[in-house]
């Protein structure tokens, strides 16, 4: 036991170096990440996401749960846990006549998950929290009539981002009266964001301008979760709910401006009065044995106090405007395990399962929440002995409903 562990923790610390390597590098890719922090990352790992995302009400002892921390006590009592992720995303962005697309690939999760005492467990990882990632550009050109700047010709604008925070965590549960559990978590977000905006001129005797920010921040706060256990018949139902802190941002930003040749100086966020919403979630799940499960989450997080929309970097030089708001969320998953026992027929020992999800952003463009929605796929593949899988997640889904946005159509993998 006391080798697993520190097996587990020399590969916890490998899969953190490229995450937090990954500065520089798109994380994600998306017009909408201009806003904030970014796009939030959906919470979890291949598992959660094969069923829409859900997990706050999910007891199952073979799949680590990060969705509620209350859950790490849902295990075997003797066991160890891992669980190491990666992702893909294909997308498709399109406004009007106009179509770009992207791929990327990243490290998504590692988990690991082990008891403490009776009836007590502990679960510490790391995974993405936020994606910043986008370039876009335009032109014009300036007539006789602005003469401003005493130009005529053309001109060209860009904007382009990259970055990301990472969340670590690390939580305890304990189950008490064999049927309620509650659990405690901490979790600590850092990571790099940098968005330029620039200017271009085709008279090259006009000195191009580029202007920009690079934002280092770190942020903690605490997460609390209940579970409670009602058997009905051969089945039972989960009653689940989850509760994070407001976090304080802190850290610094560096100013940018090519005309002056060199960085503006460093600006420490903490007196900006900056943070990271709140977010209170409840689910309701029931379960059937071994055989097959099902669950519906609603999550809501309060960021119109965050102050994103009024600090330059995080409001990108005020091009972009936006304001902050509520973040909704509602997800709904099932799976089914035909025969976990089957001795003849392998595919009757594999988990199937079907989701869906609809979001609405932290942040409001024109007055409007961009919204989002998908359905996914998944199941997973036993190997070995045990509870040993290998799990596989589709997540075919669209953001940018309604006339004046750009559409983005993605598989995430």
């Amino acid at each position: 036991m006391t080798d697993r562990i520190w097996i587990a923790v020399a590969a916890f610390v490998l899969a953190a170096l490229p995450l937090s390597a990954q500065n520089g590098a798109y994380n994600g890719f998306s017009p909408y990440s201009v806003y904030g922090i970014g796009d939030l990352h959906a919470t979890g790992t291949a598992f959660n996401a094969s069923m829409g995302g859900v997990g706050i009400a999910t007891r199952n002892k073979r799949f680590v749960n990060t969705m509620n921390p209350a859950s790490a006590t849902a295990r075997d009592s003797l066991s160890f846990m891992a669980d190491f992720g990666l992702s893909g995303k294909f997308s498709v962005f399109s406004e009007g006549d106009l179509k770009s697309t992207k791929t990327l690939f990243n490290i998504n999760d590692f988990v690991i998950s082990f008891p403490m005492w009776r009836h007590t467990a502990f679960m510490v990882g790391i995974q993405p929290f936020s994606d910043t990632g986008f370039s876009m550009s335009y032109a014009d050109k300036i007539t006789s009539g602005d003469q401003s700047i005493g130009y005529t010709g053309n001109r060209a604008y860009g904007a382009y981002g990259d970055g990301g925070l990472n969340q670590f965590f690390a939580g305890a549960s304990a189950t008490l009266w064999n049927r309620l559990s509650i659990g405690a978590q901490y979790n600590l977000y850092f990571g790099t964001i940098s968005k330029y905006s620039l200017s271009q001129f085709s008279d090259a005797s006009y000195r191009s301008q580029t202007l920009g920010d690079t934002l280092q921040v770190r942020a903690h706060t605490a997460k609390f979760g209940l579970q409670y256990e009602q058997p009905v018949g051969t089945g039972k139902f989960v009653v689940g709910a989850t509760y994070r802190l407001k976090a304080r941002v802190t850290g610094h930003a560096v100013e940018y401006s090519n005309v002056a040749e060199l960085d503006l100086g460093d600006h420490e966020l903490k007196n900006d009065n900056i943070s990271l919403g709140d977010e209170i979630g409840v689910g309701l799940g029931y379960t059937q044995g071994d055989k097959w499960s099902v669950e519906v989450d609603y999550l809501r997080g309060d960021w119109t106090g965050s102050n994103f929309d009024q600090v330059r970097g995080f409001r990108n030089n005020g091009v972009y405007a936006f304001t902050t708001g509520t973040m909704q969320s509602v997800k709904a998953g099932f799976e089914i395990t035909p025969n976990r026992n089957d001795i003849r027929y392998f595919l009757r020992r594999c988990t199937y399962r079907v989701g869906g999800y609809f979001d609405q952003s932290y942040y409001q463009v024109d007055g409007k929440n961009i919204l989002s929605a998908g359905i996914t796929l998944g199941m997973t593949v036993p190997v070995f002995q045990g509870y040993n899988g290998i799990t596989f997640a589709v997540d075919l889904g669209q953001r940018g409903f309604g006339t004046g946005f750009v559409k983005e159509n993605y598989t995430k993998f």
